[in-house]
């Protein structure tokens, strides 16, 4: 294939890639890069590109291996980004005191929320809590193993809901 074909047939399908971009990177600019990065490799790669087979199959495949590779880099930098004005705090080693008191009051309405939970729901909920399986569960309290996971999704939820303000 002639390299101006080529060319014509990079540019003729720019537009269907800048929204796949925008998808994977969520970010304007940084789909305007990937997008940039993709063209650069289609036309470094040319000669790997067999002609007849769909190019826009082709193209998307680069971009979204571009789009991995830069993923997994930045994974591996592990980079934090610290926008504050006071950068003595990053290296100020602050110790922190726990109050036992108000760990205690908050443990003592835990069990409370949980002892006031209906029987049906609390014995589950505290088997499970306890580290049993729900097929042991169920075979202990002799009911289906759907009631005892519905059972304690409930009791979840009745805990959340008393406990919102922890």
């Amino acid at each position: 294939m002639a390299s101006i074909d080529f060319n014509q047939l990079l540019i003729n399908n720019t537009e269907f890639l800048k929204p796949f971009a925008i998808t994977l990177t969520r970010d304007n600019e940084v789909a305007k890069d990937l997008l940039q990065e993709t063209m650069y490799r289609a036309l470094a790669n040319k000669e790997k590109y067999n002609v007849g087979t769909n190019i826009k199959a082709w193209l998307y495949t680069i971009m979204r291996n571009i789009f991995i590779n830069n993923y997994r880099r930045k994974a591996k930098q592990n980079t934090i980004f610290d926008s504050t004005p006071n950068e003595f705090l990053l290296n100020y080693n602050q110790v922190t005191a726990t109050n036992a008191a108000e760990g205690a009051l908050k443990m003592k309405d835990i069990q409370l929320a949980i002892h006031n939970l209906p029987a049906i729901f609390r014995n589950p909920f505290m088997l499970y809590f306890e580290g049993y399986k729900y097929h042991e569960i169920a075979d202990m309290l002799h009911e289906p193993l759907g009631t005892i996971k519905s059972r304690i999704h409930f009791a979840r939820k009745l805990l959340k809901e008393q406990l919102t303000r922890f």
